[in-house]
């Protein structure tokens, strides 16, 4: 899988075995969940198509299919990792290097000042090297969500 060449998204697909956890929190054959580096957000995720694909209209039907699927099952486990209130889902695949489609689905907490809420969390991605999550963390966060995700795969229809 993957393709693009110069997409982040594509260069990690093609090492996925030798990533740390927080590259490859949960997968299918079709999807792949990363924790979002340069956040200063514990639990900012990342959902990715495995090949690269740079507009959701050229999605297949089955990557189609997975898509509400894995958006519901990222919160749900977010919910259940960090007490977050509720999940953003957002998409834009603009930056320079990461024009592959990916969705971000972003912890709320409720303590998270107003200023951060809704388009204002972006002001936490792209943050100073001090405020980042760091890798220790990320790692943690995502074996917890791996966790919480292989305990709901037969809770699908839920």
């Amino acid at each position: 899988m993957g393709g693009g060449d110069g997409c982040y998204s594509c260069g990690n697909e093609r090492r996925l075995d030798a990533l740390p956890v927080r590259e490859r929190i949960g997968a299918d054959e079709h999807w792949r969940v990363a924790h979002a580096f340069a956040t200063a957000l514990p639990g900012w995720l990342v959902l990715l198509p495995r090949r690269h694909v740079t507009t959701i209209a050229d999605l297949t039907d089955a990557e189609a299919a997975g898509l509400g699927t894995w958006q519901v099952r990222l919160s749900r486990a977010l919910h259940a990792v960090t007490g977050c209130r509720k999940t953003y889902v957002v998409q834009f695949a603009e930056a320079e290097g990461f024009g592959h489609v990916h969705f971000h689905v972003v912890p709320r907490m409720a303590d998270l000042p107003a200023d951060q809420r809704g388009p204002g969390v972006f002001r936490l991605l792209g943050a100073d090297e001090g405020a980042r999550v760091g890798a220790e963390r990320m790692d943690e966060l995502a074996e917890a969500l791996a966790g919480h995700l292989s305990g709901q795969a037969g809770q699908a229809g839920r």
